[in-house]
């Protein structure tokens, strides 16, 4: 088992670059930039597989909230400090809550980006993107102006809020050894090696939620038709 080398690591940057600018939907970009990881690092692919299956047999991420739910009430910090809340965030329509593992993460990368990019159509239908992270400010930021995201980036210290969530997941050490490379205890400010579940929440808002994606495999995500779709319906049925 070896972390990623310098030659990889350019190898990989060229792939990301890649599958950014190819034409296709999300997952499309997801599943060519995860077919080129593996080809480049094949332990850390077979080593996703592992933990994949392991979150998928525990039922990784099954207890959060569902449509229907209340979505439970958060005060976080974004990238400027400014403490935030759910209900404040709800005032002038529904809303959709992303959960991203950290501005190192190329699929949360290829993510936001193509939320940035379906930006005009989710605000001419009266709706918000809040996303959070377990990252210190500093690196909130950074995702931020990497991304262009003009939505408040969060900040969720020791994953406290995706706790509550039931998406918190301890990676292990397999993976922890594989990605040494990317210093997560000063990313986190803490060394627990905890990440959130990739998820989406489509909150009305009178507070309920209406649509999820919640899957334990990161590299599969909310495609953006769908949360368009979500966010159409919810801000309908307020």
């Amino acid at each position: 088992m070896t972390s990623l080398s310098p030659a990889d690591a350019e190898r990989l940057r060229s792939a990301f670059q890649r599958c950014r600018d190819m034409d296709g939907t999300l997952n499309e970009q997801l599943r060519a930039y995860a077919d080129a990881s593996r080809e480049v690092f094949p332990d850390y692919g077979e080593a996703v597989d592992r933990l994949v299956e392991r979150l998928g047999g525990n039922g990784g991420g099954e207890s959060a909230p569902r449509p229907g739910d209340a979505m439970p009430p958060f005060v976080l910090p974004d990238e400027s400090g400014r403490l935030l809340t759910l209900t404040a965030l709800l005032e002038n329509g529904p809303i959709a809550v992303m959960f991203f593992r950290g501005h190192w993460c190329p699929y949360c990368r290829l993510n936001v980006r193509a939320v940035v990019q379906a930006l005009d159509r989710i605000e001419t239908m009266g709706a918000r993107i809040v996303a959070i992270m377990p990252e210190t400010q500093e690196y909130t930021r950074q995702f931020k102006a990497e991304s262009g995201a003009p939505f408040p980036i969060l900040t969720d210290l020791d994953n406290g809020y995706a706790l509550s969530l039931n998406l918190a997941i301890w990676l292990g050490a397999e993976i922890q050894g594989l990605l040494s490379h990317q210093d997560m205890a000063k990313y986190h400010g803490n060394d627990g090696w905890m990440l959130p579940i990739p998820a989406v929440f489509v909150v009305g808002r009178n507070g309920i939620v209406t649509a999820r994606f919640v899957d334990p495999d990161f590299r599969k995500r909310m495609e953006v038709d769908d949360l368009l779709v979500a966010l159409e319906s919810a801000g309908r049925a307020n």
